[in-house]
């Protein structure tokens, strides 16, 4: 059994514990700006930073990490958009985290999580979230359709996560706009930045989508390999929650794309 396969035994779980949760609507859903046109428009590489303690591969990171006051950091930044992961057993998040950086900040606000029903974006969507995480190696075509229809129909955007070239044909297929390469192997957990610039080489810049690559990502080096490919964003986590000073950790990510600003 992979990395991959135990996450969504356990997500399975929480699934049938959400659908029996008494659904308590606080009003989170405060005006945030449209990630994509963040994105589309930038000169410069952009970063999705991320509220991360914990992962499977790397085991505690930033333990006991207070959500807001690691938001309120990035928001003071003008990072992109905000990646809050909800996972509890193998990143030690939650929707409890999600729901109080909602309230903190106003940035764009990514529910990062390994989504496999529509219960979970209900539960995003009233925990604040503006943008969920939809990985095509842990859904069915199916389902990946019907989840980003019904995530789009409730005004959400969806990140489309893909490791490879065909897993980028089935996000093109749902005409995904946000479209993240994960430089880790759910699987295997394996790190290759390699797998953005493989990617990148079948992307359609041409549309009107844009590229992010996720994971592994430590330096300014790391951030014009990425930029040179052609990402406009990244999803980076683990290298700020370490950092002495994520400002500067930001500001040496932030290089000039390499397309001129549409």
């Amino acid at each position: 059994m992979t990395i991959l396969d135990k996450i969504l035994q356990e997500k399975r779980l929480e699934v049938e514990a959400l659908l029996l949760e008494e659904k308590v609507v606080v009003n989170r859903k405060r005006t945030r700006p449209s990630l994509f046109n963040r994105l589309y428009k930038a000169e410069q590489l952009q970063v999705i930073a991320e509220m991360k303690r914990a992962s499977p591969s790397k085991g505690l990171i930033a333990e006991g990490a207070d959500p807001v006051k690691q938001a309120t950091i990035y928001s003071e930044v003008d990072v992109a958009c905000i990646s809050v992961l909800t996972d509890a057993p193998f990143f030690k998040g939650s929707f409890e985290d999600l729901e109080a950086v909602a309230d903190a900040v106003s940035t764009p606000l990514l529910c990062k999580d390994f989504i496999i029903h529509k219960v979970q974006i209900d539960r995003a969507n009233r925990a604040g979230a503006s943008v969920i995480l939809l990985i095509v190696s842990a859904l069915k075509p199916k389902e990946l359709c019907e989840l980003y229809a019904y995530a789009t129909g409730l005004g959400l955007e969806v990140l489309v996560e893909v490791h490879d070239i065909e897993e980028l044909q089935q996000a093109l297929s749902i005409d995904a706009k946000l479209i993240g390469v994960n430089n880790r192997d759910l699987k295997t957990f394996e790190v290759d930045l390699a797998r953005t610039e493989e990617v990148a080489a079948h992307f359609p810049f041409d549309e009107e989508r844009v590229l992010i690559s996720e994971s592994g990502l430590v330096g300014r080096e790391d951030a014009i390999r990425a930029a040179e490919a052609g990402a406009s964003g990244l999803l980076v986590g683990e290298t700020l929650m370490r950092s002495g000073s994520v400002k500067e950790a930001i500001e040496a990510l932030q290089v000039p794309l390499r397309r001129a600003v549409r």
